[in-house]
């Protein structure tokens, strides 16, 4: 993969709704090599998706966010992957990730409240074969989400320069 590659892949992360006119000029390529390099992720499974990043607190839908955090014990020549699939399957998870430290998963969860959430976690996730425990961290508000700040502040406000 190339430079431009690579810009384009960040341009697309930051708004996939842009043009490829636009795409085309701000990486300095032809338009339809811009609409061949976008199909040839699309197959190869590197862009996996176009989204919406919704501010969820002012569409007052009313859901609540959790972050789960989980020691398991992995499986022997699989390692996390196969504890990882069925947890992906259930459609309260919006993201699951394998991280380093205390515990191995961080899972993003959304329920209708946080008694929701916390059956979810105690009759689904903490029962699980090789789940040695839990920690579960409900959202109160979101600042930024996938690079977009959803704080807004006044017009001429600054903010206070620190190191």
């Amino acid at each position: 993969m190339n430079e431009k590659d690579l810009l384009l892949l960040h341009i697309l992360e930051e708004n996939s709704q842009i043009s490829v006119e636009e795409l085309a000029t701000m990486t300095e390529c032809d338009p339809q090599e811009i609409s061949g390099r976008i199909a040839a992720f699309e197959d190869a499974g590197i862009i996996r998706s176009y989204t919406a990043i919704i501010d969820w607190e002012k569409a007052e839908n009313g859901e609540v966010a959790a972050i789960i955090e989980l020691k398991v014990n992995p499986e022997r020549d699989f390692g996390y992957d196969r504890i990882a699939e069925r947890i992906s399957r259930f459609r309260q998870v919006k993201s699951l990730r394998l991280i380093t430290g205390t515990y191995d998963f961080q899972v993003m969860v959304t329920g209708k409240n946080m008694q929701e959430i916390a059956r979810f976690v105690s009759e689904y996730i903490a029962p699980m074969d090789r789940i040695r425990e839990t920690a579960t961290h409900i959202i109160m508000k979101s600042y930024k989400e996938n690079g977009h700040a959803f704080c807004e502040r006044e017009t001429g406000e600054r903010i206070p320069y620190t190191l």
